[in-house]
């Protein structure tokens, strides 16, 4: 008697467990398709250039971004390229010197401009370059010219000599300040504080971003060479920003983008989630920060 209704109320408990369960991410295409992480992969595989764009402090993005890189190298493509936002462009040399085997990661962030997160988000991605002895680029223009333009707009670029200009993109740089993404930075900094720098130049800086990065993955680029670019957002969401810069120099480009958003359901994509990239990772909002 109590072997069957322990049979019988087994399964409950298991379906009761099902649906308790709570997911850490789901994966959507542009039209809000669920697509499960191994068809988004076998998807982005074939791109030649994956721009992921994380949201800095999230975990689950963080972690994806090494299991993609990974199982391309694996699966894929070993003839690998990595690049990221979070490195500047005149920190390359103590990068090659990290992963060559020359610095400690101590020495390496105490010579590096690195980001507070960097020890857990990003050195994992650096450490698996330095194992299979991949390229890895500092794709970002150094913060002190981006301060410069976001001071004094795109003229700021020259004051500076032909050193520094070896760490950005060529001037003069192309800007559409109709783009949706640099409207909308500009109305969201309209009316507020910022000294003497203006909406007009934040959104300057922006792109002078976007194009510096396009720039060093296309500069580091090859035939068959698959480069994944690990980069905020706001930097390849609405197929704009580093996106616009890579089309406007190369249209053949496969360029594949993941856009990372927080929801508090992820079930289904929000509507304003919809169309901002070719695959979107949905979190919930919840979800532990790394910093």
């Amino acid at each position: 008697m109590h072997k069957k209704l322990y049979l019988i109320v087994l399964p409950i408990l298991l379906l009761m467990g099902f649906k308790a369960d709570k997911k850490a991410y789901q994966i959507f295409d542009q039209n809000g398709k669920k697509l499960s992480y191994e068809k988004m992969l076998d998807k982005v595989a074939k791109a030649d250039i994956i721009l992921f764009g994380e949201l800095h402090n999230n975990p689950i993005n963080h972690w994806l971004q090494y299991e993609l890189t990974k199982d391309i190298f694996e699966q894929y493509n070993d003839f690998l390229a990595l690049g990221a936002e979070m490195y500047e462009a005149d920190n390359q040399l103590i990068i090659n010197e990290y992963l060559g085997g020359h610095l400690d990661y101590k020495s390496f962030c105490k010579e590096a401009k690195v980001w507070t997160n960097d020890k857990t988000d990003y050195k994992p991605l650096l450490d698996f370059a330095r194992e299979y002895q991949l390229t890895f680029v500092a794709t970002n223009i150094p913060r002190r010219y981006a301060k410069m333009v976001s001071n004094s707009g795109f003229r700021a670029l020259n004051d500076i000599n032909e050193d520094g200009k070896k760490f950005i993109a060529p001037t003069p740089i192309k800007y559409d300040d109709k783009l949706p993404g640099y409207v909308a930075m500009r109305k969201m900094m309209k009316g507020m504080s910022h000294g003497k720098i203006t909406p007009e130049n934040l959104a300057k800086a922006q792109a002078i971003k976007d194009a510096t990065m396009a720039h060093f993955i296309l500069k580091n680029y090859v035939d068959d060479r698959t480069f994944i670019h690990y980069n905020g957002a706001y930097h390849s969401k609405n197929y704009e920003g580093i996106v616009w810069y890579l089309k406007q120099a190369n249209p053949n480009l496969k360029v594949a983008t993941i856009n990372c958003v927080e929801q508090d359901k992820i079930d289904e994509l929000e509507t304003g989630n919809l169309s901002t990239s070719h695959y979107i990772i949905a979190t919930p909002t919840n979800l532990t920060k790394t910093h």
